[in-house]
């Protein structure tokens, strides 16, 4: 299966009712934080707002976000970056009749044919992944010579070895370009290798350490003595796992903390805005974004991310958005929020990491 990326069909603008629509209303927001009454909210699609008589696409997009109008530029911004007498756009039709148009369905190759009943149309456990495998080896293959791969993690692939590793190879062969998670995360990988356990049980065996419970807190407690985790991986030896890789590869990580977390870790986001921009900066510049087993991160990253991407040649390419979960709920869960454009694998996430690396380790 070769992977190719599907042209994007712009909204046809000499159409009457799109030649003639008047401009995008843009009004100042009132005070720092605030919008206008009747702002227009942003979505997951191509949206353009007529400005001067022409039709200007946001490069750089998110969900329930203002668009403001700034030195010829629609800038997508999150109300808690809203300035006073920022010139945002207000309106809430979205056919161009307000001079803002919303644009679905810019990939879509031709009018799929949908039968009036049919089984089995959802993603559950009884799906059958193979070609999302296929497609998505293709893809990686892809990206990982002209896009930009985000993966968004929870901790489930830092208990056990045989996922270390083979993330580990992923992240060596040029399939990772950043790495966003939690503090538990971190946290348990930097445990196997300084332990060799996490929470407490050995990642191989799945043992249960004698005070292993304690493994986790002293890892932390270490790093902080340290002041970073990079000066804890020099200090302590580490020379393995998910974290000790990325170090070593400079690929960003991201670690935005949540309230119920041991520690942190140094460098570890308290304060979640701060965690969430710092997400963005780097969900920004994605084309494919995996996320697993994490349902709060996955759904935070897909309410950060577009449907599409506009490259430095001014072309507008689809973000591919994946979500890995063992439970149906968790990986169907960022449909219901908005992303509509994610993809559901439900399966072991540490299997589907040992999977991918197989294979993808391979060249």
């Amino acid at each position: 299966m070769k992977f190719t990326l599907p042209n994007y069909r712009a909204p046809d603008f000499t159409k009457e009712e799109l030649k003639n629509a008047p401009n995008a209303v843009l009004k100042p927001a009132p005070a720092d934080f605030v919008a206008p009454d009747d702002y227009h909210a942003t979505t997951i699609f191509p949206e353009y707002f007529k400005v001067d008589g022409e039709w200007v696409l946001p490069k750089r997009s998110r969900m329930d976000c203002v668009a403001v109008y700034e030195n010829g530029e629609v800038y997508v911004r999150e109300f808690r970056h809203i300035k006073k007498g920022d010139k945002i756009a207000v309106g809430r039709t979205e056919d161009g009749s307000e001079g803002i148009y919303v644009h679905p369905n810019g990939f879509t190759e031709s009018e799929e044919i949908q039968e009036t009943f049919a089984f089995r149309q959802g993603r559950s456990r009884e799906t059958a992944f193979s070609i999302d495998y296929d497609f998505l080896y293709e893809l990686l293959r892809h990206e990982r010579d002209n896009g930009y791969i985000v993966w968004v993690m929870g901790p489930a692939c830092s208990f056990d070895a045989d996922s270390r590793r083979a993330f580990t190879t992923l992240i060596e062969k040029g399939y990772v370009n950043a790495l966003l998670g939690g503090n538990a995360l971190a946290t348990h990988d930097l445990e196997g290798a300084y332990k060799s356990t996490a929470l407490g049980q050995d990642i191989y065996t799945q043992a249960v350490m004698p005070n292993g419970h304690y493994n986790h807190i002293d890892t932390i407690n270490r790093a902080r003595y340290h002041g970073s985790i990079e000066k804890f991986i020099e200090a302590e030896g580490i020379d393995n796992g998910i974290v000790y890789t990325c170090v070593k590869r400079n690929i960003p990580l991201v670690l935005a903390g949540s309230i119920r977390d041991d520690g942190p870790l140094p460098g570890v986001y308290a304060d979640a805005y701060e965690g969430q921009d710092a997400m963005r900066v780097e969900l920004a510049k994605a084309t494919t974004i995996i996320a697993m087993a994490s349902t709060l991160h996955t759904i935070a990253a897909g309410n950060i991310s577009p449907m599409y991407f506009v490259t430095d040649e001014n072309k507008i390419r689809p973000v591919y958005f994946y979500t890995v979960d063992i439970s149906e709920f968790s990986a169907n869960k960022l449909a219901d929020r908005g992303s509509l454009s994610a993809k559901s694998i439900i399966t072991n996430a540490q299997d589907f990491v040992v999977h991918l690396g197989k294979v993808l380790g391979e060249g």
